[in-house]
């Protein structure tokens, strides 16, 4: 049993504007402090938010109360329901019946809770092979998580459970709760191995970013090692070297990863060591803008080149940037690929649409002077559902360039 201090709740009655409870009544999770139009008492984290309707004056959803953040109240339930063990016990079970075709691959590694598309908002669960890392990003989370974490064990079959904290919650300085925790169970190394369509990784699961290792493009990077055979391939932006791995397993004669982190690099050729392979594995600790010019004034050319930046904006102010961004690394890329090369291209930017993303990356690549076909365009793997549209993020392009 995990043992964790009982943290008191109090149950808020609120009405919103007409407009927000329209957005809420159709399924939308969030709701901002300004479409707050009454509230009972002041609250408190993790205070229900009991919201009634305008005109018949009955209940309609409940939320948690989150006063550190301008959304204001994450909905969790989208009807008059007991919050209690049992309701957060049905929502992991049916988060975990999502996941089922995923684990029946060769497969090990998977996101089980994925905030608010799984009714967590603010809460992340990742699996890796025996361990189970939580992260919070709110601390609306803290009177509900004994009964959370100990349902998590159960459905997930795991013998270990890490606690990653966001800065947001850390600053909280709560003393019962301390970033890179275990929880449950014991933790022999920081390093844990997992298997992701039979491919062979690590995770850091105490210091790397957010919860290890990012699960979300492992479709893509599958697709990727399928194609690499005899290939030469470039990873720009490959951190612990996914789409790398990926490629070697497959039977890449050569790959190039890009990182401006060594300590990344490192770990990417680790990964690679994990798996039998006869190709060469290179690094490059670069800035990507600057290594991928510097690949082209050596006049160099990859039969495969995938480009997967961070997300460029993490706000609205920073969208034209991003865009920007896209549309250079767009240009790069098409510049160093090969004629009937692969050029794949990937955004997780949540403020730029998919739409957006892909008409800026292939007019960069018409304006090189290459022509493309569009192989194909993919979203989010099994493990990532979308319930909204600001829960979809993930795009990526696959462009055959001179095709």
């Amino acid at each position: 049993m995990i043992s964790l201090p009982k943290i008191h709740t109090q149950r808020l009655a609120v009405k919103l504007t007409v407009r927000a409870e329209k957005l809420v009544k159709k399924g939308h999770p969030w709701v901002f402090e300004k479409s707050i139009v009454k509230i009972s008492k002041e609250g408190k984290p993790g205070d229900l938010a009991i919201l009634f309707d305008n005109r018949s004056d009955k209940v309609f959803a409940i939320g948690l109360y989150d006063p550190a953040s301008p959304i204001r109240i994450k909905i969790i339930a989208n009807e008059p329901t007991l919050i209690d063990a049992s309701f957060f016990k049905e929502k992991i079970e049916k988060a975990y019946t999502i996941r089922i075709p995923l684990l029946q691959t060769n497969t090990n590694s998977y996101r089980l809770i994925y905030g608010e598309n799984d009714g967590f908002p603010g809460f992340i669960a990742d699996v890796y092979d025996s361990v189970i890392v939580v992260k919070l990003y709110s601390t609306i989370w803290l009177p509900y998580l004994k009964d959370i974490l100990e349902q998590l064990i159960v459905v997930s079959k795991t013998n270990t459970m890490v606690m990653r904290l966001s800065r947001n919650v850390e600053k909280y300085g709560i003393d019962f709760l301390k970033d890179g925790n275990v929880i449950h169970g014991t933790l022999k190394d920081e390093v844990v191995f997992f298997k992701e369509h039979g491919v062979h990784f690590s995770a850091n699961v105490i210091y790397g970013h957010k919860t290890g290792y990012f699960l979300d493009h492992r479709d893509n990077r599958r697709r990727v090692g399928k194609l690499s055979r005899n290939k030469k391939v470039l990873d720009v932006f490959s951190y612990a070297g996914g789409f790398s791995v990926h490629a070697l397993a497959g039977g890449a004669q050569e790959v190039t990863s890009l990182d401006i982190s060594s300590q990344a690099l490192s770990i990417a050729l680790e990964n690679g060591k994990l798996n039998a392979h006869s190709g060469i594995h290179k690094t490059m600790a670069i800035d990507a803008f600057e290594g991928l010019n510097n690949l082209i004034d050596q006049e160099r050319f990859f039969d495969i080149v995938v480009i997967d930046p961070p997300s460029f904006a993490k706000s609205a102010n920073e969208v034209v940037t991003a865009k920007n961004s896209y549309a250079r690394l767009a240009m790069l890329g098409a510049r160093l690929t090969a004629r009937n090369g692969l050029l794949i291209l990937a955004s997780c930017s949540s403020r730029v649409s998919a739409q957006d993303f892909f008409t800026i990356s292939e007019k960069q690549i018409v304006k090189v002077g290459r022509s493309f076909k569009i192989e194909d365009k993919t979203y989010h793997d099994i493990d990532h559902p979308v319930v909204f549209s600001e829960g979809a993020y993930l795009k990526c392009g696959y462009y055959r360039l001179d095709a």
